[in-house]
């Protein structure tokens, strides 16, 4: 029995650190009404400072490769931590607004640090206007419009509340319509959302395209069951990657890069998402 457990306890040991080191492409192809033209973009998320590659070159290789028009961030590319640490996720994304337009969502490890100064300092402040000299374009609470495409994308920035452990905060579309305004007429809305859980709200709201992260996967996956917690400590969260739908509204979730606290993933690799959404 001993022996049973030591060789399971050694099998779970290396599918972590296998996983916890690489990730895998997940490529969506999503017909859209509304559309003017294709449009197909790498969605990254939960990076968490993580480094695949010396500065993160494997990664920028399969970015590379799959000849996106543009890169959307669903947040959490570092972590709120003391002494601040955000090298990796800023260089990477330099890198990449040296060769793609870039529109940044924050997660909540950015809005905690951008918040709390007091505790965090001002690396956020310096994160962000590093990167907005590069041109990237932060969606808090904002939007853009590629009008070529016929497409507008928000970022919505929630307050804290929404991510309370064990106990969720309730969200409906009101609260989005005052942080975002309603819905511009003629476009297709991509809504940038790091919380997947209120995705409802999102779609209510009148979210086409909601692109989320967060939970991470599950950090385990399982058979059948799919991601095993969340970071708000739900077991088997009903989101925990992929593609949902909720009524007209599509939302992709991506597993994430990378993790934090608990810096494991156990048949749960890295995510680079990729998605081209066509007219239909």
């Amino acid at each position: 029995m001993i022996g049973l457990l030591c060789a399971a306890a050694v099998f779970f040991l290396c599918a972590a650190l296998y996983d916890s080191n690489r990730f895998a492409v997940r490529e969506y192809h999503i017909r859209c009404r509304g559309l003017k033209r294709k449009y197909r973009f790498v969605m990254l998320s939960d990076l968490h400072n993580k480094c695949y590659g010396k500065h993160n070159e494997k990664l920028l290789a399969a970015i590379e490769e799959q000849k996106p028009e543009s890169i959307l961030i669903a947040g959490d590319m570092l972590t709120s931590e003391t002494p601040e640490r955000f090298g990796p996720a800023l260089e990477l994304v330099e890198k990449l607004a040296e060769r793609y337009p870039v529109y940044y969502a924050n997660g909540n490890h950015e809005y905690r640090m951008k918040t709390e100064e007091a505790h965090y300092g001002t690396g956020y402040r310096r994160y962000h206007a590093r990167l907005e000299r590069k041109g990237v374009v932060f969606l808090e609470n904002d939007s853009v419009l590629l009008p070529e495409a016929g497409i507008r994308i928000y970022g919505v920035e929630i307050g804290r509340e929404y991510y309370k452990k064990l106990k969720g905060t309730p969200m409906d579309g009101r609260y989005l319509k005052k942080l975002l305004g309603k819905p511009s007429k003629g476009d297709y809305h991509i809504l940038i959302a790091h919380h997947p859980d209120y995705f409802t709200a999102y779609a209510d709201w009148g979210a086409d395209l909601v692109l989320s992260g967060h939970v991470h996967g599950g950090i385990m996956r399982l058979p059948l069951l799919g991601g095993v917690i969340s970071p708000t400590l739900r077991l088997f969260p009903k989101y925990d990657g992929g593609l949902f739908q909720e009524g007209s509204s599509t939302m992709i979730l991506g597993r994430g890069l990378g993790s934090h606290t608990v810096p494991i993933r156990i048949f749960n690799p890295g995510e680079l998402v990729v998605a081209e959404l066509e007219p239909q």
